[in-house]
């Protein structure tokens, strides 16, 4: 009840304002009497997934709390798991304001951040802080001036210091705002990278005692011919799961609307189909072998039911989670 009236007044401010006083101001609201505006009390809807227990299906996705500032109050929300970054090996600003842009009318969102984040140790203390039980995933990715080429290194790096401290380790080949990182989704740049990533899991395995499952976010801009061959390599690869998808370049949906100019992802309900048909593509190609994780445009329990039945174990949230608020958490893992 209360969020209509908070998303009034955050959508006077830009999406960037109102994201960066939302992260800061959360955290601050947990243990008083206004947590009670956000705070849920779920039913148990337990998921296995990747080897790991979810309490249940429904996660943040990655985007919303990259420096992981804001975990505690997100699991007060009721989500089953957390992801947080995309975080890279040195802070980087990202990329220049105005980055951040709202399509109200069809409740999508463009982004063009960049990776913008505090660095990876900045991130791992904070997690290493967070009282959350349920399950965390960290986001990784590269750094904006580190070549392509030297790409994996970054990836590597990453790993090295988040591995003892995640629930899963979700790679990010698939943001369209980092130049050339969507290079890394095909053939043998694809294959080396999983390969060299495969590699260090097991020597972090084996040096921490535990096995922490690495998940790979790809884009919903791949033909058909495409999701096969990223599902063959991630099969190949012993990868442990898929998120699907990152945001769209396509502006088919919005073409008319205000923003639709602006470069950068789009995500929102106008990504809700095209992403559902990539993970219907996907389960098919994997054929069990691997699990993937749903999102793109869930703005409800349909939406999420929808994902579930083209072939997604878990889903997250995003978009959906700014226009409906905390709510929608709450909607989706009571009727999923």
């Amino acid at each position: 009840m209360l969020y209509p009236l908070a998303r009034h007044f955050l959508f006077k401010l830009n999406p960037e304002q109102a994201h960066d006083l939302s992260i800061k101001y959360l955290p601050r609201l947990l243990g008083t009497p206004l947590d009670c505006f956000f705070r849920h009390s779920l039913p148990k809807r337990p998921v296995t997934c990747m080897g790991l227990n979810f309490a249940n299906p429904v996660g943040l996705a990655a985007g919303l709390d990259k420096d992981g500032e804001c975990i505690d109050a997100f699991g007060a929300m009721g989500f089953g798991f957390i992801e947080v970054g995309t975080v890279t090996p040195k802070p980087q600003s990202g990329n220049d304001k105005p980055r951040l842009f709202r399509v109200i009318p069809a409740e999508g969102i463009i982004n063009r951040m960049g990776f913008n984040n505090k660095g990876v140790d900045h991130l791992v203390a904070r997690v290493r802080e967070a009282k959350y039980q349920g399950v965390i995933g960290i986001n990784i990715g590269k750094n904006k001036d580190t070549p392509i080429e030297q790409g994996k290194d970054d990836y590597l790096i990453c790993m090295d210091k988040v591995y003892d401290h995640a629930g899963y380790i979700a790679v990010n080949i698939s943001s369209p705002n980092t130049p050339g990182l969507r290079q890394l989704q095909y053939g043998e740049a694809l294959d080396e990278l999983l390969a060299a990533l495969k590699v260090r899991q097991q020597e972090l395995a084996a040096k921490y005692k535990k096995y922490v499952p690495l998940a790979v976010k790809i884009a919903p801009d791949l033909s058909v011919d495409e999701i096969n061959q990223v599902a063959e390599s991630l099969i190949k690869n012993g990868i442990d799961g898929v998120i699907a998808t990152n945001t769209t370049l396509e502006r088919d949906m919005i073409y008319d609307l205000p923003h639709a100019g602006e470069a950068g992802g789009l995500s929102g309900r106008p990504l809700q189909h095209k992403s559902t048909e990539v993970i219907r593509q996907l389960a098919k190609a994997l054929d069990g072998a691997l699990p993937i994780i749903g999102v793109g445009g869930i703005d409800s329990a349909m939406a999420a039911r929808e994902k579930l039945a083209a072939g997604a174990t878990l889903v997250q949230i995003y978009s959906g989670f700014i226009y409906k608020g905390p709510a929608l958490v709450k909607e989706i893992v009571t009727h999923i």
